[in-house]
């Protein structure tokens, strides 16, 4: 029954290929992220950003669930937290999760001297991407919607504080969503997270942990994008474990993988800019991303 709900045939492949997804609007989407600001846990650029998306998803998802919450920072700062679920054909019991983040970096840890240290990341590719390819998802889906369960959600401070081995305030909309899912016994039949999706020059590797705990998934996706000719995008080399939103629902039994191109010059950069992404990438993304639900 799963295998027939979201097979694809060789028709759908070339209609979805035939421009269902629209790259060029995911762009826009994009851009449209990158105008709000920083998108930094309560600031008001991130409030913007995410009234921003629950405005859209509404217009385009059959059910729009938004979590909020208050997160207590190492340091005893309260954040406000916001992840938003978009959800298609509610009540199927046949689900696929689809997984981004929305917010940005506060800090630029990775740039080349102290000033730059101290900016906030723009978050063109890492958060931007992909809120912009999910928006443009939510078009193709309401357009042509899915034959079964879709879940499309934009998880909040992924990004905020430390990736040591402590975790310290990172990841923290995953970790929320795997403790309070939307329904119970919440179990997808797959999940991908899509992270950094945008980049001009498109690389992606299998990820270490993705390979480790949910190997068919991984064979899932990369057969698709050969099946759709884009196998010099998505490559069979493989590379190391990344702590991502991803782990918090393996963790929880889910099968979600992460599709990511870390070998991103820009990562983590004030130099993470909208001239960096392009809505090539993003086509190629969105377009295996919609064949895997049809």
């Amino acid at each position: 029954m799963v295998a027939t709900l979201f097979a694809i045939t060789a028709c759908r492949g070339k209609e979805s290929r035939a421009g269902k997804f629209d790259g060029d609007g995911a762009l826009r989407y994009a851009k449209a992220q990158l105008d709000f600001g920083p998108r930094i846990p309560g600031t008001a650029g991130a409030q913007r950003a995410g009234d921003w998306i629950v405005s859209e998803m509404k217009k385009r998802a059959d059910t729009v669930i938004v979590q909020t919450w208050t997160h207590t920072t190492i340091d005893g700062r309260q954040l406000p937290m916001r992840n938003i679920l978009a959800r298609y054909n509610p009540a199927a019991t046949d689900r696929v999760l689809y997984v981004t983040h929305w917010d940005t970096r506060p800090m630029s840890d990775a740039a080349e001297n102290l000033g730059e240290r101290q900016l906030p990341v723009p978050g063109a590719n890492d958060g931007a991407s992909g809120v912009g390819m999910f928006v443009a998802l939510g078009d193709a889906l309401k357009k042509n919607p899915p034959p079964g369960g879709v879940d499309l959600l934009f998880v909040d401070g992924e990004d905020y504080g430390e990736f040591d081995e402590d975790l310290a305030d990172v990841l923290i909309g995953s970790a929320y969503f795997a403790k309070n899912p939307p329904d119970s016994g919440y179990k997808p039949i797959f999940g991908v997270l899509w992270d950094m999706i945008g980049d001009r020059d498109l690389a992606i590797r299998k990820e270490g942990y993705s390979l480790q705990r949910a190997p068919e998934v991984v064979d899932r996706v990369w057969s698709k994008a050969a099946e759709l000719g884009y196998d010099k995008v998505f490559l069979a080399a493989e590379q190391g474990p990344i702590t991502d939103d991803h782990v918090p629902l393996l963790d929880a039994g889910m099968r979600v993988i992460d599709v990511i191109d870390l070998d991103y010059p820009y990562h983590h950069r004030p130099t993470d800019t909208f001239d960096k992404i392009s809505a090539r990438s993003l086509s190629i993304v969105g377009e295996v991303a919609e064949a895997l639900l049809r």
